[in-house]
Order: structure tokens, then sequence, then C-alpha cells
């Protein structure tokens, strides 16, 4: 009977990661989004699903470079009681 399971989950697992691999297009009655001004032709899906680096910018600075010693903060105030 486990056995069964077994071959039963694999054999779904091994279809599940048979995905039709082919460039995306937009649903029927639908366009993709106009030329953006300058270009010289429209962008494709796999240009629109790229993040552009304002979307996710890299950090080029490290805040600290050594751990230092933190300055008294005031407004760190022990809770009422």
């Amino acid at each position: 009977m486990m056995r069964r399971v077994a071959i039963l989950c694999l054999a779904t697992l091994a279809l599940s990661a048979c995905g039709n691999m082919r460039e995306l297009e937009p649903p029927e009655g639908k366009s993709l989004p106009p030329t953006p001004y300058g270009a010289t032709e429209p962008p494709t899906s796999h240009d629109l699903l790229r993040t552009s680096p304002q979307a996710v910018p890299e950090r080029s600075v490290e805040l600290r470079s050594e751990s230092e010693e933190r300055e008294d903060d005031p407004f760190d105030l022990p809770p009422e009681g």
C-alpha cells in the first residue's frame, strides 16, 4: 500500500515538473504596454518581467565598516511602572 502511494506521489511530482516553456503572450483581447518614449521597438515579455535598478537598488556603501560604540540615546527611556 505504501509503495503505491509513493509511486503515485512520484508520478504526480514528475508530471507537475513538465511545464510548457515558451514565450509569454498577453491574454486574448489585451496587448502589451505601449512602446516607451524614445525606444525603437516595444519591450518583450522578458524585458517587462525584469526589475529595474530603481525598483531593487543595490547598496553601494557600507554603513558601518567597523563595530562602534553606540551613542547614548535620549529617547531610550525605561518603561513607566
